[in-house]
This record gives structure tokens, C-alpha cells and sequence, in this order.
């Protein structure tokens, strides 16, 4: 259960991190009050009623308004979850420089030549009792 626990819970904590950090883009199409095309990945499609604002000679401060609009909606994410080494300050630049080589290392080997047991005695063998004394149960 506590296993479970833990996978579940690494899960949510790694999807509530992608979601703060990714960014959206949808592209909408509207004629009039009608929504015609909407897209995630690329501009959206017009519905060819765009209409060119054109000017009278007559009188040129008057346009057409058009009927067709396209609407865009961003939501930002978050940018600041992405640190770089020299945005750090100097004592945290010296804890990480520090760590570093004393995580490397810890996992360096050392040959030694000293045998630590050149004084004692080897241990006693152990044998089969009953095969050396020959007894056994019928």
C-alpha cells in the first residue's frame, strides 16, 4: 500500500509540475456571433466572408465594418522553475561546487597492500561430525 502510495503521488506531483510550466495557445474564428474554427496548433481558417474595410471617395474617414474576427487566447507558464548555475548566489555556488566533489569522491577505490589478518590464527574447519565419527541414526 505504501508503494502505491508514493507512484501515486510522484504522479500527481510530476503533472501538477508539467501543467504550471506548459503554455497554451488557442486560436479562434468568429462570423458574427458564431464561433466557425478554433485550433491548438496552427492559425485557424478563415470562413472566406472577410470582408475588406473599404473607403468612399466621398466620404473617406467612413469604413465597413467586417463581420468575421479572430480571437486569441495565451495562458503563460511558469518560467521561473528553470534555474541556471550563474543566478545563484556565492554560497550556493560554493555548497553545490562542494558536494560535487565530495560526491565524486566517495566513490573513488583505493588499493591497499596491508593484509589486516597476518596475525591471527585461521579459523577452525568445520567438518561433518557424524561422517567423521561415523554414527548414524537407523
Amino acid at each position: 500500500m505504501k508503494n502505491v502510495f508514493h507512484k501515486l503521488s510522484a504522479t500527481i506531483m510530476a503533472v501538477v509540475v508539467l501543467m504550471t510550466t506548459m503554455s497554451l495557445t488557442v486560436d479562434m474564428h468568429y462570423c458574427g456571433d458564431m464561433l466557425v474554427d478554433f485550433s491548438l496548433t496552427h492559425q485557424v481558417k478563415s470562413c472566406g466572408m472577410d470582408l475588406t474595410s473599404t473607403t468612399s471617395c466621398e466620404n473617406p474617414t467612413l469604413s465597413e465594418k467586417p463581420c468575421c474576427t479572430d480571437k486569441q487566447v495565451i495562458k503563460k507558464g511558469k518560467e521561473d522553475l528553470k534555474m541556471t548555475f550563474d543566478q545563484l548566489s556565492l554560497e550556493q555556488q560554493v555548497f553545490v561546487a562542494s558536494l560535487a566533489y565530495t560526491y565524486s569522491n566517495l566513490f573513488e577505490v583505493t588499493k591497499s597492500n596491508k593484509v589486516a589478518f597476518v596475525d591471527y590464527a585461521p579459523p577452525f574447519i568445520r567438518q561433518d561430525v557424524q561422517v567423521l565419527y561415523q554414527n548414524f541414526l537407523i
